[in-house]
C-alpha cells in the first residue's frame, strides 16, 4: 500500500473532459500525509456514464460524484446536489484496464480507461457480478490508478489465488459441467485465479482425490454439484486434516479445523460453519451438516433403488411412496441440551464451569415411535422451506436442532410438511419437538419375532437407513451425533443478513 498521497493530477484528456475550470468546481490536489485505511490514495476525474466525475481512492472503499456547475451568478447553493455512490474494495473481485481493439487483434489498443468489477448481494441469497466503467484517456494517469486498485485487491489475504474445483457431470440434470465451464471459469479467470479441475466419474472420487493431492497448493476448494458432493468435499477436506495433524481417523473426538475453505463461487466473503461428527462405537462414520431418519430417510432410500427414473420422475414417486407407505419408527433419543447461559458476573461464570462439568450427567432421553427424526447445524434453506428445514439453526452457533415428530395421522403429518412450504411455523403441532442441543444419540429399536418385516425402517441387511445431507448411510447400531463450532471456512454470505429475502436455492 503506497505510503503517501497521490501528487496533483495533470489535466484529465479525452472522453474525461469536463466543464469550464470557473464553471467547475474545484477538485484541490490532496496534502502529502501518510494515509489511514479509510483515508484517500488517490483523487482524480474520469467519466462515469458519461458524467464527468471527482473520484477518491481509499484502502477501504472508491467513491465518487458527478462534477456538477455553479450558477451563472456564482451561487453555489441553487445548484443540484451531487448524489456521491460508493464501491466497497472488499467487494471488487477484479480490476482491468480497458482498451478498444481490432477484430483478431490480442494485446496493445487504444486505452479507454479502468473496468472494476464487483460482485452484489441480491435477493434469493445470490452473488451478481456488475462493472464500472471509469473512461479516461491517459495512459498515465490510468496505469497509476491500476497499480493501486491493484495493491489493494493484492492485500486482502482472504482473497483466493489458487482453486482445487470438484465438477459432478451427474448434477443440476447432467449441466454441471456446462454451467462451470460457461459461468464459473470465466469469472475465475477475470479474477486471475488458478484452478485445477476435477470431474468427478464415480461416486467417492472427490474424497479419494482429497486424500491425496497437495493440499497446500491451494487456497481453497470449490464444489459444483449437489448437496451429496458438497457434503462429499466437505467430508474430504476435514478428513484430510485430521490425516494431516496425525490424528486417528477413526475415533476423532476432537476434530481439528479444515485448512483451506470450502466454497461453490468464491467472492471474497469467509465465514466459519459449524460441522457435525457421525460415529459408532467411538468410530467415526463420516462428516457432515445434517441428518434425517424415519420419513426423510425412507425417501431417499426409495428413491435411490430407482435411479432409473429420471430425477424429478424418481424425487416424485419416492415421496408419494413414502408417504402412502407411512409409518412410525421406534428409536430411543439421548441428547445433551444446549446450556444458554449470562456470563456478565463471576457467579455466573462459576455456575457455567459446574454447568460443564457436569454435563455428563444431564443428558436427557425420549422413546417412542416416531415418524420423522431431524438433527441439523445449519438451516438447509431450500425452494420448498423458504424459512429452512431448521430455522432457528445458524451456521455458525454451535448448537444443533434435533426436530422430532411423533406418531399422527398421515392427513396430519401432510399439513405439518405443507407449512414447510410456507412463512408459518412448521413445527406449532402437538405432535412437533424441538430442542436445541450439543449432541444426540439415536439407537432403532429393532423389532423381533412375525412383525419383523413390517419394520420400514430396516432394509434386507436390517439396518436403518440415514439421509445425511442427501448421501444414503446404512446403520443398524447407536449413531452419536456432535457438533464442532466452526470447523471449516466457507466463501458465501451470512444467511442472517439475509433474513427478509426469498430464499431459493438449495445449498449451504
Amino acid at each position: 500500500m503506497p505510503g503517501t498521497a497521490a501528487a496533483p493530477l495533470p489535466r484529465p484528456q479525452g472522453r474525461a473532459r469536463a466543464a469550464p475550470q470557473e464553471r467547475r468546481r474545484r477538485v484541490a490536489p490532496l496534502a502529502a500525509a501518510p494515509p489511514a485505511r479509510d483515508e484517500p490514495l488517490l483523487r482524480g476525474i474520469f467519466e462515469i456514464d458519461k458524467r464527468s466525475c471527482d473520484v477518491v481512492l481509499s484502502g477501504r472503499r472508491l467513491r465518487w460524484s458527478p462534477i456538477l456547475p455553479e450558477s451563472p451568478t456564482g451561487d453555489s447553493s441553487v445548484a443540484l446536489q451531487a448524489q456521491e455512490e460508493i464501491i466497497e474494495m472488499k467487494d471488487v473481485f477484479s480490476v482491468k484496464l480497458k482498451r478498444r481493439r481490432f477484430a483478431g487483434q490480442k494485446k496493445g489498443g487504444t486505452l479507454l480507461g479502468i473496468t472494476i468489477f464487483k460482485c452484489l448481494n441480491k435477493e434469493e441469497n445470490k452473488l451478481t457480478d456488475c462493472a464500472v466503467h471509469l473512461n479516461n484517456l491517459s495512459e498515465d494517469h490510468c496505469q497509476s490508478w491500476f497499480r493501486h486498485l491493484k495493491e489493494i485487491l493484492n492485500g486482502f489475504h482472504n482473497r483466493p489465488k489458487s482453486l482445487k474445483v470438484f465438477v459432478n457431470p451427474s448434477s443440476h440434470k447432467r449441466e454441471a459441467t456446462h454451467i462451470y465451464y460457461e459461468k464459473v471459469a470465466p469469472l475465475f479467470k477475470l479474477a486471475d485465479i488458478k484452478t485445477d479441475v476435477t470431474v468427478t466419474e464415480y461416486e467417492g472420487h472427490a474424497l479419494s482425490v482429497l486424500k491425496e493431492c497437495e493440499l497446500q497448493a491451494f487456497d481453497g476448494v470449490v464444489c459444483v454439484g449437489g448437496d451429496g458432493s458438497v457434503s462429499e468435499v466437505a467430508h474430504g477436506l476435514l478428513l484430510r486434516a485430521q490425516i494431516d495433524a496425525g490424528k486417528d481417523t477413526d475415533h476423532v473426538s476432537k476434530p481439528v479445523r479444515a485448512p483451506i475453505p470450502l466454497g461453490v463461487i468464491p467472492a471474497g466473503h469467509v465465514q466459519a460453519v459449524d460441522v457435525c461428527t457421525f460415529s459408532t462405537r467411538g468410530k467415526l462414520l463420516r462428516f457432515g451438516f445434517s441428518a434425517m431418519l424415519g420419513f426423510g430417510a425412507r425417501t431417499l432410500a426409495l428413491a435411490e433403488e430407482h435411479r432409473w427414473m429420471p430425477s424429478s420422475q424418481r424425487k416424485d414417486f419416492a415421496f408419494i411412496k413414502a408417504l402412502a407407505d407411512l409409518k412410525p419408527e421406534e428409536y430411543e433419543l439421548s441428547f445433551l441440551p444446549l446450556q444458554i447461559l449470562q456470563e456478565d458476573s463471576h457467579e455466573d461464570r462459576k455456575k457455567k464451569e459446574r454447568t460443564e462439568k457436569g454435563s455428563k450427567d444431564q443428558w436427557q432421553k425420549i422413546q417412542g415411535h416416531f415418524l420423522n427424526v431431524s438433527i441439523m447445524a445449519i438451516p438447509c434453506l431450500c425452494s420448498m422451506a423458504p424459512r429452512g428445514l431448521a430455522p432457528n439453526t445458524r451456521l455458525n452457533n454451535g448448537s444443533m436442532a434435533l426436530i422430532v415428530v411423533q406418531n399422527t395421522s398421515r392427513s396430519e403429518f401432510i399439513k405439518h410438511l405443507k407449512r414447510y412450504t410456507s412463512v408459518k411455523n412448521q413445527f406449532n403441532f402437538p405432535f412437533v419437538e424441538t430442542y436445541t442441543v450439543r449432541e444426540v444419540k439415536v439407537q432403532p429399536r429393532l423389532r423381533s419375532g412375525p412383525d419383523a418385516k413390517e419394520n420400514v425402517c430396516l432394509n434386507a441387511e436390517g439396518n436403518s437407513p440415514w439421509n445425511i445431507d442427501g448421501d444414503l448411510m446404512k446403520e443398524a447400531s447407536e449413531v452419536h451425533v456432535r457438533v464442532h463450532p466452526q470447523l471449516i471456512d466457507l466463501y458465501g454470505v451470512n444467511t442472517d443478513d439475509l433474513e427478509s429475502s426469498q430464499v431459493t436455492c438449495n445449498c449451504i
